[in-house]
């Protein structure tokens, strides 16, 4: 395989108190399982195969953390310094593949933890600005209180309460087959205060306890309107 290229964004930014150690010192990369992304056939993904400006939704580290995977169509490669909530500072470096256009970023919101499920999803990427209450286009927008997180700068945030930008899940790319694996995360984790205010409704999802294991072997990208039933757009 060709260099190892990783991209610094998805996956919930981390929130005062839950993770202290990460409010001292600036943040690095947190490596977790090497997971092959795979399409809904359960096939090796291939980023070609990707649409632009599409939402797609994965789950990484975690069985019950959401992540975005989208293809902003464009390269996405100016390095970015960011902050979360606690001052921590890190550098999301841009997107992977053969544009550097692809990107993943945390479906969980850093402001109150909205997320998208099997019924229903407030928080999804658009290119447009419609309806009224976006005031941007190409970003990701939570509808439950309007924070808007821009995908091409690091998952920064461009526009309402949120205090800190969506956590960035670092994705490898392999030039000989197209492929793509997530292999961890950047910027603050929100993954102990998610499982902590959503226990029960993720026990249900998932059952008991297997909400919190770690995702290993491949994860299956779907097209978020696959995904759940219903997109709010606010």
């Amino acid at each position: 395989m060709e260099r190892r290229e990783f991209i610094k964004l998805c996956a919930a930014a981390g929130t005062l108190g839950a993770n202290p150690a990460f409010a001292a010192a600036d943040l690095k990369s947190r490596f977790y399982a090497r997971v092959q992304l795979v399409d809904e056939s359960r096939r090796p993904l291939r980023a070609a195969s990707l649409a632009v400006n599409r939402n797609y939704i994965f789950h990484y580290p975690y069985a019950a953390t959401p992540c975005f995977l989208l293809n902003l169509g464009k390269p996405a490669q100016q390095p970015v310094t960011l902050k979360t909530e606690t001052g921590a500072s890190y550098e999301w470096t841009g997107g992977v593949g053969p544009n550097h256009a692809l990107v993943g970023y945390s479906a969980i919101c850093a402001h109150r933890m909205s997320y998208p499920t099997r019924q229903i999803s407030f928080i999804s990427y658009r290119d447009r600005t419609a309806p009224a209450k976006l005031t941007r286009a190409n970003v990701i927008h939570c509808c439950s209180e309007h924070s808007e997180f821009d995908p091409a700068s690091g998952g920064r945030v461009v526009g309402g309460p949120a205090r800190q930008p969506l956590s960035a899940i670092l994705l490898e790319y392999d030039a000989n087959t197209d492929g793509l694996y997530a292999v961890g995360t950047l910027g603050g984790e929100m993954f102990n205060a998610f499982f902590t205010k959503f226990e029960f409704q993720l026990a249900l999802e998932h059952g008991g306890r297997r909400a919190q294991a770690p995702v290993e072997g491949n994860a299956v990208v779907n097209e978020l309107a696959h995904y759940c039933k219903q997109q709010v757009q606010c």
